[in-house]
């Protein structure tokens, strides 16, 4: 879209303060005026807060579609949906596969981000705890190695934004310091390490958090393992604020805990998002759906559903969960499903905030922070 538009809102969330009432222009593709007060001409989009779009930095799939499994028609599917649910930026996280098969997949979702359809890639695994791994096949978890990191680097051609390691395993700080250098986040996650090896990780290179207390040893008031030393070392935290995954007493404690901005709010969404209860799957595990949470498939028939297997989230109702139900402040929640995220991934010159000069990525949502309209770049996105 190259042609002018001017937004209107009671609310214009900016990385300043919130501008009440506020408008915007775009043109080109980009952010050109911000103001306070009525626009000078009438609005071709008004709604009662705007934000920036969201950037999901965790996100395995949605409407049926999924980054996992399948092709690239079935990965821009998935893309799609999101995108129509408020995510400008997405992710594409990858759940643990044997190392050739997640060169395939990472050579397919790199020609996708070369197209604009996703913005990098996410590997969560291999190198996690199996004691912790949740909803990742322990069939193909392994040691931490630097040859095998460098050679998913490679397959990625660049576009590796961010890789989950367990602190604890033999080597990990090899391949930390390793990912470091190649400019890709390291994140601590599916981690059973202690508070003192997780500071140590940091002090490696590790500078994330993986869906905070989720895959990971529980907080305790004397072993404070890495969810306390992740927070007391103040790095980026994910949390998956659905409803499910965390108690909202947690997610307000955690929001305090890491401040505005290191909280990084994440879908952690599977091909199941948006869709109906049922069974499905997750890389090569089978998952079934119940009331909307994500679990693994029960062992033998009739038997309890385990873990729990990502989410069913969008970034629309992660968002409003935690304005509406865990009662954090919009600024805050807007730079933990924007700003911060944006600042992380290095895409903060170009996304992120309601700022002259950058993309013109935001959301519109109405009195009880329901979308009602999403620019990506400057183009609408039909709202489902």
């Amino acid at each position: 879209m190259t042609g002018q538009l001017t937004v209107a809102a009671d609310r214009v969330v900016t990385a300043d303060g919130v501008l009440a009432p506020g408008w915007l222009t775009i043109s080109g593709g980009r952010i050109v005026a911000l103001g306070e007060g009525e626009p000078g001409e009438p609005a071709d989009f008004r709604g009662h807060w705007a934000l920036p779009g969201f950037i999901d930095m965790h996100v395995h799939g949605g409407g049926g579609a999924s980054f996992t499994e399948s092709g690239a028609d079935e990965a821009r599917r998935a893309a799609a949906f999101h995108r129509a649910h408020g995510s400008t930026r997405i992710i594409a996280s990858l759940v643990t596969a044997p190392v050739d098969a997640l060169e395939r997949r990472l050579r397919m979702l790199a020609g996708l981000a070369g197209e604009g359809v996703i913005d990098g890639i996410h590997l969560e695994g291999p190198f996690l705890a199996a004691s912790r791994c949740g909803a990742q096949d322990p069939r193909y978890l392994i040691a931490p190695d630097v040859a095998a990191f460098a050679r998913l680097h490679a397959a990625a051609g660049g576009w590796l934004r961010m890789i989950t390691i367990a602190p604890e395993l033999p080597d990990a700080a090899q391949v930390i310091r390793a990912a470091v250098a190649a400019g890709v986040i390291a994140a601590a996650g599916h981690t059973d390490a202690s508070a003192e090896v997780t500071a140590a990780a940091v002090d490696a290179g590790v500078s994330h958090a993986t869906h905070l207390f989720n895959g990971m040893r529980p907080l305790g008031h004397r072993d404070p393992g890495p969810v306390g030393a992740l927070l007391d070392r103040q790095v980026t935290c994910e949390i998956v604020a659905d409803g499910s995954h965390l108690d909202d007493t947690v997610i307000r404690l955690t929001a305090r805990a890491a401040g505005r901005d290191n909280l990084v709010l994440i879908t952690d969404a599977m091909a199941a998002a948006g869709m109906p209860d049922g069974a499905y799957r997750l890389g090569s595990l089978d998952v079934t759906v119940t009331d909307g949470v994500a679990r693994l498939a029960p062992a033998e028939p009739g038997g309890a559903p385990g873990s729990i297997a990502g989410s069913t989230a969008t970034m629309e109702a992660v968002v409003r969960h935690a304005i509406t139900a865990a009662g954090l402040d919009v600024a805050g929640v807007a730079a933990a499903a924007a700003t911060t995220p944006a600042r992380r991934l290095g895409l903060a010159a170009e996304t992120g905030a309601l700022r002259p000069g950058l993309a013109a990525d935001l959301v519109l949502l109405d009195d009880t922070f329901r979308l009602t309209a999403v620019i990506a770049r400057g183009t609408e996105v039909p709202v489902p």
